[in-house]
């Protein structure tokens, strides 16, 4: 079931069926530094294997985030992104606090994310660097 949250002419909702895809794969693969050239079917997977959240405004997409989650103890929060045109009006902050208010992401023993530069966006809902980075590993695919 779809959960949505507004705020004066703007809406977050999860429901997928009214994303517009070519607005959040142009801005993954084109804008975004962590998915340079992802191709559109993996972007709408990505959002069909995940919580998907939508930002629109006057009912057209701005924004998008999307929590990879198995509902009980762990989220990593990814792909979160407001178009350069709609920034500096604090959608960043109410959509993030959209996707850490919903249902499903309660109780969770851990979320995790990473960034390169909204360190402060993030700060501000508590994250932080990790307490034991010493036991964080990663695989990355080659090349």
């Amino acid at each position: 079931m779809a959960i949505e949250w507004l705020r004066d002419d703007y809406r977050v909702t999860t429901d997928i069926a009214e994303f517009d895809f070519d607005v959040v794969h142009r801005y993954l693969s084109e804008v975004a530094y962590w998915s340079p050239g992802i191709s559109r079917e993996k972007v709408e997977r990505a959002a069909r294997h995940s919580l998907a959240f939508g930002l629109f405004h006057r009912g057209v997409q701005i924004g998008y985030a999307r929590a990879i989650t198995d509902t009980v103890s762990f989220a990593y929060l990814a792909d979160v992104f407001v178009l350069p045109e709609h920034q500096g009006n604090g959608l960043g902050v109410w959509l993030v606090r959209c996707v850490l208010t919903h249902p499903d992401l309660q109780g969770l023993r851990k979320m995790m994310l990473t960034t390169s530069s909204a360190h402060t966006l993030y700060a501000r809902f508590g994250f932080a660097a990790p307490a034991e980075p010493a036991k964080l590993m990663e695989k990355r695919a080659a090349g």
